[in-house]
């Protein structure tokens, strides 16, 4: 395993690994984790980042006009190792650049460039896509952090809550299981108001998706633990997921989506590619601010 790169601040610490730049832990200064314990019996990841697809492709393939490439689940990403460009005591610059391997399966040049930096209470986290090829680049982007529930302190996990920036009264998506494509059809939201409350059973079926979200951000709390708010203003879809009884809750923000059950189409169509002509770049910001317990 590489080794991690390691940040801190006055409030919080971080750990990076520059296989994925995943984050891998973010604790106090009372060595209180944040993030997911990763029990291998339910899922080892721990803040993977989406890259050039989010969820999964038909057949794990997508089209670019008469041609066909084969992508897994989230893309390459997750699985790729980043060059450390900058770095300092509270913050690191991680790129990802196309090479051969890269471009057998997206045949593009780009640049994904992802800066962690903490400040007090927050890590601020923003990931840069950048077109260095002469032919517009068609993607999508997510973040994918999975966090302790239950959170520090003493909370019950039956009583935490997601709290939602605005009301969330639109029908959610959910996640065929057989082929872990969109359904077509939509499902009643489970948030009351602006509240959710999390449990096991929401998840048995995969993932709760909102794909007409009107919140850019959301805060995870119970009464006598920590709470998290995560910001996302750049991305205009949620995912909200766990292994049912695992003790994680992955709040992901997305620029994109698996594919539509029955999805035909070119990838340059696809719901949720966007798509940056030659030398443009767009930025994903997401920042996770930590309320420690009282106690």
């Amino acid at each position: 395993m590489a080794e991690l790169v390691s940040l801190a601040s006055d409030v919080l610490s971080a750990r990076i690994n520059p296989l994925g730049a995943e984050l891998w832990s973010l604790t106090d200064r009372q060595g209180r984790e944040y993030m997911t314990n990763a029990d291998p019996e339910f899922w080892t990841g721990h803040a993977p980042l989406l890259f050039p697809i989010v969820g999964m492709l038909k057949d794990g393939r997508y089209r670019l006009g008469e041609n066909s490439y084969a992508l897994p689940k989230h893309g390459f990403a997750r699985h790729s190792r980043f060059d450390v460009v900058a770095s300092g005591p509270d913050f690191v610059q991680f790129q990802l650049t196309d090479d051969a391997e890269t471009r057998a399966s997206y045949p593009f040049s780009f640049v994904l460039d992802v800066t962690f930096r903490l400040e007090a209470s927050t890590l601020h986290v923003e990931a840069q896509v950048s077109n260095t090829g002469d032919e517009p680049l068609p993607f999508s982007f997510g973040y994918h952090p999975a966090f302790a529930w239950p959170l520090p302190g003493s909370g019950a996990k039956e009583d935490h809550r997601v709290i939602f920036e605005a009301a969330e009264p639109q029908p959610i998506r959910r996640i065929d299981p057989e082929t872990g494509l969109l359904l077509a059809d939509t499902f009643p939201s489970p948030v009351e108001g602006s509240q959710l409350a999390p449990d096991a059973a929401l998840f048995e079926p995969d993932a709760l998706i909102w794909d007409q979200l009107a919140s850019r951000s959301v805060r995870f709390e119970a009464p006598a633990s920590a709470s998290i708010t995560v910001t996302f203003p750049d991305t205009p879809m949620l995912g909200i997921w766990q292994k049912p009884g695992a003790a994680f809750l992955c709040i992901e923000p997305w620029q994109g989506i698996a594919d539509p059950v029955g999805f035909e189409c070119d990838f340059r169509d696809k719901p949720g590619v966007i798509s940056l002509a030659r030398g443009e770049a767009r930025t994903f910001r997401m920042d996770v601010t930590v309320s420690q317990p009282a106690s």
